[in-house]
């Protein structure tokens, strides 16, 4: 076994920094939306324009890092991508009409996808479950900073554009950080070369013998990347309208409102840290389902007619539920599809994930409009209960 390399708490601090600057945008978008669309004179559905146009890069990017990564290195594609994503948060604060947001939400798919694309691909070698769940804790905390940032904002009576601006200095230091740490990121790789744990060798190793054709035929790839798809659209429509349900449906006022959906983003951050732990004790598996049930209580209690409190809570189950379970299936990639196949596999499961967390909540959105706010409970219910007996069934094939 090889010692491992000195940088690898500096390594992990900036890993878990970059999944908070991943989450920020998440986080803003969901309070600032009213007021952008206001400011832009757009009806509520086209936040689906930004979506969609930010999950086309999301895909291009987070598919080409995962069968790349070995030929880039670790370093300079989360440097490169979080310079990139810094931009993208630029233009979103500068953007005169929303069709220049819509081509900032590319260039902001295209930086986000190749950071964690990369990221996940670096950790399944490296991380354990603790350290994985924790990594991913970092994303909900990112995303319970964002509507704090944006309701601050509002709140104070400045534009939305600040939100965004804030997020774009954020993420142009972690940049910075990134490309001086480009080195540490190479020697670590070099230092743990094989040995358990090692990151960097093993996807050179593990990938070259094997054709991509090869990877893209296994069924445990395409039903994996199905199960991510609909975990995502459950984490992402939950944040995305939780705020007008709330507003619109259960007549809290947009501060409260806003307090509420940053603690639905919080719930998953601390579910991520507390379960990280138990993940370890317990194993993936029967953690796996335990979260899965909850989601699906978390949802039934949104779904429900009943007051304001209620729904609030069940965000919360909702979001402590839904934890540890994209880290986890990330965790397990390998033990669906080999090693060989596992750097390739994650890109797909991470583009299938962008995928799920854009269509999904547009179209919820498209519901929401046409009919009522209400209809975001139910549509949660169907989903968790989806993602529920798609997990069973990627049990029974494993």
């Amino acid at each position: 076994m090889s010692t491992p390399a000195p940088p690898r708490a500096s390594l992990l601090l900036l890993a878990y920094l970059a999944f908070v600057s991943l989450g920020l945008p998440d986080g803003l978008i969901g309070v600032g939306w009213p007021s952008i669309r206001a400011d832009f004179d757009v009806p509520t559905e086209a936040v689906g324009l930004v979506l969609t146009a930010g999950t086309m890069g999301y895909l291009t990017s987070s598919v080409l890092a995962g069968f790349t990564l070995a030929r880039l290195g670790v370093g300079w594609l989360l440097a490169g991508s979080t310079l990139l994503a810094s931009l993208a948060l630029t233009g979103y604060a500068t953007s005169p009409v929303l069709a220049v947001m819509t081509g900032c939400a590319l260039v902001l798919g295209l930086g986000s996808g190749a950071i964690d694309s990369g990221l996940n691909a670096y950790a399944a070698g490296a991380f354990g479950p603790r350290h994985m769940n924790w990594m991913h804790a970092f994303f909900g905390l990112g995303v319970a900073i964002g509507p704090l940032i944006m309701t601050g904002a509002l709140a104070a009576g400045l534009s939305w554009r600040w939100g965004y601006g804030m997020a774009a200095a954020a993420q142009l230091a972690l940049a910075a950080a990134f490309a001086l740490a480009v080195r540490a990121w190479r020697d670590r790789g070099a230092a743990g070369a094989g040995g358990p744990g090692s990151p960097d060798p093993g996807p050179q190793e593990a990938a070259a013998p094997v054709r991509v054709r090869e990877t893209l035929r296994l069924p445990a790839v395409w039903l994996g990347s199905l199960a991510f798809a609909v975990y995502v659209a459950i984490e992402a429509a939950a944040g995305l309208w939780a705020f007008l349900l709330l507003t619109e449906g259960r007549g809290l006022t947009a501060e409260v409102a806003g307090v509420c959906v940053s603690g639905y983003w919080g719930s998953l951050f601390v579910g991520r840290v507390v379960q990280g732990i138990g993940s370890e004790r317990l194993g993936a598996a029967k953690v796996l389902r335990g979260s899965l049930l909850g989601m699906a209580a978390g949802a039934a209690l949104i779904a429900l007619p009943a007051p304001a409190w209620v729904a609030v809570a069940g965000l919360l189950v909702l979001g402590f539920a839904a934890a540890p379970v994209f880290p986890l299936l990330m965790l397990t990639t390998a033990e669906r599809v080999g090693a060989a196949h596992a750097d390739r596999t994650i890109g797909v499961q991470v583009a299938a994930a962008g995928l799920g967390g854009a269509l999904v909540p547009t179209g919820i959105g498209v519901l929401v409009g046409n009919t009522s706010v209400q209809a975001l409970g139910p549509a949660l219910t169907v989903l968790a209960v989806a993602l529920f007996a798609l997990h069973a069934a990627i049990s029974r094939r494993r």
